[in-house]
């Protein structure tokens, strides 16, 4: 038969957890960290998104024209452009998205975020 283990063990010191006695938290340095990176537009990737995101668009806007009939072409080259469409658009609008709010001043944006080719 298995014999307990005798282990006492003990609460952490208060000084561990991050808040005082007022309610607030304190400040860590460790945070407060803000790099150049930051300030830094990252236009090669800018054109890039905004590329795709019109590239996106048109391919889109020519599977909906196939898809409704104004614009020769079988359904299957509809779906591969429409597949395309979404392949392209998604990742242009997000990244332009961002940049757009970076460059607006929106709380929890900033250039940072748009990875620079």
């Amino acid at each position: 038969m298995a014999s307990r283990r005798q282990f006492r063990y003990s609460r952490l010191a208060d000084d561990e957890n991050d808040d005082c006695d007022d309610g607030t938290t304190r400040n860590d340095p460790r945070f407060d960290y803000a790099p150049k990176s930051y300030d830094k537009i990252p236009w090669k990737s800018i054109f890039l998104a905004l590329f795709l995101l019109l590239v996106g668009c048109l391919l889109l806007l020519l599977a909906s024209f196939i898809f409704t009939g104004h614009m020769a072409g079988e359904l299957s080259q509809a779906y591969s452009l429409l597949g395309l469409g979404v392949l392209a658009f998604l990742p242009g609008f997000y990244e332009t998205r961002i940049a757009y709010y970076s460059w607006k001043g929106a709380q929890g944006y900033n250039f940072a975020s748009i990875p620079d080719y």
